[in-house]
């Protein structure tokens, strides 16, 4: 990573990108913009609140078109997941991103310590991170995603549709985690060249820690051209379990790096992307690749 400070005059605007429904989300929009003001006077700032699901990416993609824009996702990881794939649709762009975390989920944010974001838009230096591109459909259709932090299969989106179900704060977390452990199904994969196999769970991460399952790699960079793979082949329940108090407690230490991992599913399986829960059907091609310094950021 760069190690040189950019001039104050970088960015030609700031841009907060929030959720004006969130508890508190007023009084933090208010805070930042204070903050803003009084360290970098006379720098535009520009508030833009999303009125439904997908809307910071659209509000995003037309902030990143034209000029020297920073886009501040104040948002947890699935709102930044959205501002970071609105700048990925525009070739070119000269957008910077940051995330100010305000979600339950902040796995970027803690994994990516910054500072107070006045000091970072003042001196900051602007680095570059790599991200997960995600290519999946069928014979006649394709899409992409792209993820800052991680995308997973069997466990972790089953955990994220049981804690959305069950309720947030650590017991009701704690007993959506249990009851999914308790429902979890193995689901099978067709590697590239035809081997099949079964996991209960599969994580792609770009990042060493995601806070609801602990340590995931010892190796995570966000920026050396490659992602972590950690598997967990079709074991039973209580591997599982033990697998994810090893996470809470110990980390799972060493995981393979590569730069791209494809297969085919062979059923239905739910996907987590950054936070966002997305149904893939069977027999979907997918290809994950590492977008190597795709994405500037402070």
């Amino acid at each position: 990573m760069s190690s040189e400070r950019a001039p104050v005059d970088r960015f030609d605007r700031v841009v907060l990108v929030f959720n004006p429904g969130k508890p508190g989300m007023v009084a933090r929009i208010d805070e930042l913009q204070q903050g803003l003001t009084a360290a970098l006077p006379g720098l535009p700032i520009e508030l833009l609140p999303t009125e439904f699901a997908g809307h910071a990416r659209d509000l995003a993609r037309s902030v990143a078109a034209k000029g020297t824009p920073l886009i501040v996702s104040v948002s947890g990881d699935g709102g930044y997941h959205e501002v970071v794939n609105g700048v990925m649709d525009v070739p070119g762009s000269r957008a910077v991103c940051t995330v100010v975390a305000a979600g339950n989920a902040n796995d970027h944010h803690r994994s990516m310590p910054a500072p107070p974001l006045p000091e970072a838009v003042r001196q900051g230096p602007v680095r570059h991170i790599d991200l997960l591109r995600m290519t999946f459909g069928g014979e006649h259709r394709e899409r992409i995603q792209y993820a800052h932090s991680y995308i997973g299969f069997g466990l972790t989106p089953l955990m994220a549709i049981g804690i959305e179900r069950g309720g947030k704060g650590k017991i009701l977390e704690l007993l959506s985690v249990a009851r999914t452990l308790s429902a979890l199904r193995p689901f099978e994969l067709v590697r590239a060249d035809g081997a099949t196999a079964r996991f209960d769970s599969l994580i792609l991460a770009n990042i060493s820690r995601m806070a609801k399952y602990g340590t995931v790699s010892e190796m995570g960079s966000p920026d050396d051209g490659l992602f972590e793979v950690v598997t967990l082949p079709h074991a039973g329940r209580w591997k599982m379990a033990l697998m994810t108090l090893r996470a809470v407690t110990l980390g799972l230490g060493h995981q393979p790096s590569v730069s791209s991992y494809s297969f085919t599913t062979r059923d239905a399986v739910p996907c987590q992307i950054d936070g966002e829960v997305i149904h893939l059907p069977a027999a979907t091609q997918v290809l994950v690749e590492s977008a190597t310094g795709a994405l500037a950021v402070i």
